[in-house]
């Protein structure tokens, strides 16, 4: 019963949390108003990027803008210390850490003409510091949304070579049998250990060897789970929820139909096209599970930049927003069914709240402190929240007072799908060996197919609970996953695009200003930084490995660095509008000095460790010197206010 009573309880510290901080915060601190005069939607109002939205439309647009694949990837790693350091963190640092973050960043660009958290930088504490604040923010997006089209075009492919992957005690991947494996099916095999770890070709790109180390736990027999990472039949629904997008998009502002039937339809069409896109003759129909007919990863990643590019140009109104507000029920709709599934299953075994074999055997992986905070990331607060808080939230906000469920609360539903990471990646496995044979190493649970297979699996088994066959269940939610993947992917090439004007603008050039200012250029800059990171291979480690996938150990670091910046201009606002500056200080001071110390611990790794990588310690070397600089630029700002 412990594991049900936990859940109940964390429960409960989201909702005192958002009854009972989240209220504090908003009437003490920030003191919001309840008129529409004072938002940069009413008042700079242009169709197109600024437009006042109902709050329930615009709570789904950030939701689904925000819970993107990291809050279940970082979870389903962060377990292998044990549920309790994940929950805890994911939990409570959403609560004080994640909810504020967010929450501040609607607020102070609501305040400063809906202008990005870099372009308040700027206003804050000077030039300098917007300018360091671009860098940091290209990097990160375009480095994470090149991974994003790499993740993506694999799972849309249907090779069953490069996407099929057996873990098991000793291999990240197996050959692959030949036989028919169902299109939704996570297989649950027994493996006895094999006498040397193999490893296919295809599999290299997403998966590493997993190598011996002294004290691996180990058992004569060990259990694999057979896991997939592609998932064609999710192409279908994927395409028709942006059609049902436009076509919502376009009858509810430029026809005047009510939401609510609109809504109705949408969600139930989108259902629909799930089932049909599941079925096997009809994926064989239109070609998408066979590898001579369906689209191959390369031709799936010009697909996917050709419809960022879209969805970065078109009027926020007419796909972007629409998109994002059918997806956020589909998610609604998954979290509600995993947790009754995991209250209705009964759920009676416990795992090791700590597991003491990885935390204190230091050569299999990296230590708790301050690692853990790194690897959950956006489960309980992330840097590019600012982004979407700042870049397209503030924007659409119709009144003040809507920033707190959509920031806070927004945040908390995030967080509970991070829960759910946690306790689908423990509990949702069928014993705590069954667990321990998967979590055994740090190799092991690496690249995609481990992380986003574990919880895909883990959940799959809760939903069976509630009569839900476990096949269809894992397709659900694999196709949610897919979803957000994608929301991710066309709002922070939005973003991206954002981030490239201001850039534009910094430079004082009037032909520059011109030219990159016109979204159309500076959305197919955006589409070419990341496909640049999607496409571009460099060499690590001997090989030939996708620039994103080479630099992707630095993704964790800086987007806990952006949300420590972001902190800290929430902070100098604060202190600038004599409010209290605490519920962000010191928030700000324990994410920037975890992440510094993960940062300095990585270069050093990076520098001087088993298997040095000067280009990632080049790159982690910078992004600690303009964190120092942008530090030193904020005690100066923070002097000046002072003495005012």
């Amino acid at each position: 019963m412990l594991p049900l009573i936990v859940v109940l309880v964390c429960f409960l510290v989201y909702f005192l949390g958002y009854k009972f901080y989240s209220g504090y915060i908003s009437k003490s601190v920030f003191d919001l108003k309840d008129n529409q005069e004072d938002t940069p939607a009413h008042k700079l109002n242009d169709g197109v990027d600024y437009l006042p939205t109902k709050p329930i439309v615009l709570f789904g647009h950030h939701y689904a803008s925000i819970a993107g694949l990291a809050p279940v990837l970082g979870p389903a790693v962060a377990v292998i210390w044990g549920w309790l350091p994940a929950m805890i963190w994911v939990v409570f640092g959403s609560i004080f850490v994640g909810c504020v973050h967010d929450f501040g960043a609607i607020v102070v660009s609501v305040r400063n003409q809906g202008k990005s958290i870099g372009q308040v930088a700027e206003d804050l504490l000077g030039h300098r510091a917007r300018s360091l604040f671009h860098a940091i923010i290209f990097f990160l997006v375009a480095l994470a949304m090149g991974v994003f089209v790499l993740v993506l075009a694999e799972m849309f492919s249907a090779d069953p070579k490069a996407h099929l992957k057996s873990v098991s005690a000793d291999t990240v991947s197996a050959p692959v049998e030949e036989k028919k494996i169902s299109a939704t099916a996570v297989k649950v095999t027994k493996k006895v250990d094999s006498t040397e770890a193999t490893q296919t070709s295809d599999s290299k790109t997403l998966n590493e060897k997993v190598h011996d180390h002294p004290g691996e736990i180990r058992t004569e027999e060990k259990p694999s789970i057979r896991l997939r990472s592609h998932f064609p039949e999710a192409v279908i629904p994927s395409a028709a929820i942006m059609v049902f997008a436009v076509i919502m998009g376009y009858l509810h502002y430029k026809k005047g139909i009510n939401l609510t039937p609109l809504t109705v339809f949408s969600v139930l069409a989108t259902l629909g096209s799930m089932v049909l896109g599941m079925q096997d003759s009809v994926l064989t129909w239109v070609g998408l599970n066979h590898v001579e007919t369906s689209p191959s990863a390369g031709v799936w990643k010009y697909i996917l930049l050709f419809y960022a590019f879209l969805a970065s140009v078109t009027p926020v109104w007419l796909l972007l927003q629409s998109r994002d507000y059918i997806n956020s029920f589909l998610l609604y709709l998954g979290i509600v069914l995993i947790y009754l599934g995991f209250f209705a299953g009964g759920i009676l075994q416990n795992f090791p709240s700590f597991n003491t074999e990885v935390i204190r055997i230091e050569s299999i992986g990296l230590d708790l402190i301050p690692f853990v905070f790194i690897t959950i990331a956006c489960g309980a607060v992330s840097g590019f929240h600012a982004l979407v808080s700042s870049g397209t939230t503030a924007k659409q906000l119709d009144k003040e007072v809507d920033a707190r469920p959509i920031g806070y609360g927004g945040m908390i539903g995030e967080s509970l799908l991070g829960l759910s990471a946690v306790i689908a990646c423990t509990i949702g496995f069928a014993s705590s060996e069954e667990w321990s044979g998967f979590y055994r190493s740090w190799s092991g649970i690496q690249g995609l197919a481990p992380q986003v297979g574990a919880y895909i699996y883990g959940t799959g088994r809760f939903l069976s609970q509630i009569g839900i066959p476990e096949t269809f269940g894992q397709g659900f939610i694999a196709l949610i996953v897919i979803s957000f993947a994608l929301t991710s992917l066309d709002s922070a090439t939005r973003l991206l695009r954002y981030n490239i004007e201001e850039i534009a603008e910094s430079t004082r050039i009037f032909w520059i200003q011109t030219l990159v200012g016109n979204r159309y250029v500076s959305s197919l800059i955006a589409c070419v930084a990341i496909g640049i990171f999607a496409f571009m291979e460099i060499e690590q480690d001997g090989k030939k490995k996708p620039a994103g996938l080479a630099l992707w150990k630095l993704f964790g670091t800086t987007n806990q660095l952006l949300a420590g910046l972001a902190l800290l201009v929430v902070t100098v606002f604060l202190f600038k509008s004599k409010k209290n500056v605490k519920v962000s200080f010191i928030p700000m001071l324990f994410v920037l000095f975890v992440t510094l110390w993960a940062m300095i611990r990585n270069f050093l790794d990076f520098l001087t460790g088993p298997s040095p990588n000067l280009l990632l310690a080049a790159i982690g070397g910078t992004l600690i010197f303009l964190t120092l600089w942008l530090l030193i630029e904020a005690i100066l700002t923070w002097n000046r206010i002072r003495k005012v």
